[in-house]
């Protein structure tokens, strides 16, 4: 599946926040979008999840446009993180997975309420798949653990478990890395490629440039809501109008 940006602009009363925006996600990638505070990022981001609906241009999934609702967006297999961590604190971590796995279970009202044979099979399933994507991330299987009660990184990991049950095909995580440490850095790196050789795209927002540097197949750079320069890593890196706008030379330079 592939996602694609369309000559996006975003406007906010009289404030710009993206002005002709192109982007493209393919298949089986992983894409890093780094920029200035201010740039638009996370406004690109609430558009390609069907948060916003863009002023101008479209967003398109394998050609086809997407609706403005984040429910449907994620049925139509866009999921997202969010920058600030988003679980249910006072659910067990399973549950937190099994509320996504549940955008993915076709039931009718009836057989729900009278907790039929289809629906009992249905609930199996799904607990087995939480459990597979707890596994999956790095944390207990059983699920047990208060999700409040988990240490920050793992909090991020189930964020990311419970997107990854419901079957999403792009994954959109918004500073996955924020506040952690070397170490959880490296773990989350690891656990993006295998989410990658799973065969979901995956679209990285991180302030941490060395980390999208190292991580990402591809790089676009936003300035003031504006397309800066996009590429490959080593070509973002060392292109003279990301040192100017962005990361400064020293950075570059290391």
């Amino acid at each position: 599946m592939t996602l694609t940006a369309k000559s996006v602009s975003m406007v906010f009363g009289g404030l710009v926040a993206l002005d002709d925006v192109t982007l493209t996600v393919p298949a089986d990638r992983i894409v890093g979008l780094i920029g200035p505070n201010g740039a638009g990022k996370t406004t690109l981001f609430n558009c390609l999840t069907g948060l916003y609906a863009p002023t101008a241009g479209r967003i398109l999934v394998d050609g086809r446009p997407l609706v403005a609702d984040p429910a449907q967006a994620a049925r139509s297999g866009v999921a997202r993180t969010f920058q600030n961590i988003r679980i249910f604190s006072g659910m067990s971590a399973l549950d937190n997975v099994l509320v996504g796995r549940h955008t993915r279970i076709k039931q009718g009202l009836l057989n729900a309420l009278l907790h039929g044979p289809g629906f009992r099979k249905s609930e199996t399933e799904a607990v087995e798949r939480a459990r597979a994507e707890l596994a999956f991330v790095g944390l207990d299987p059983d699920g047990g653990t208060l999700a409040g009660s988990l240490a920050y990184g793992d909090q991020r990991r189930l964020e990311i478990a419970r997107a990854l049950a419901g079957d999403p095909a792009v994954l959109m995580l918004d500073e996955p890395t924020a506040g952690m440490n070397g170490l959880e850095t490296d773990g989350i790196r690891t656990l993006i490629g295998a989410i990658r050789d799973r065969g979901i795209a995956v679209v990285v927002i991180e302030h941490d440039t060395k980390f999208i540097f190292s991580l990402c197949d591809h790089v676009y750079v936003l300035v003031r809501g504006r397309m800066l320069v996009d590429g490959p890593p080593e070509a973002v890196r060392t292109d003279p109008r990301v040192i100017e706008a962005y990361l400064g030379t020293i950075e570059c330079s290391k």
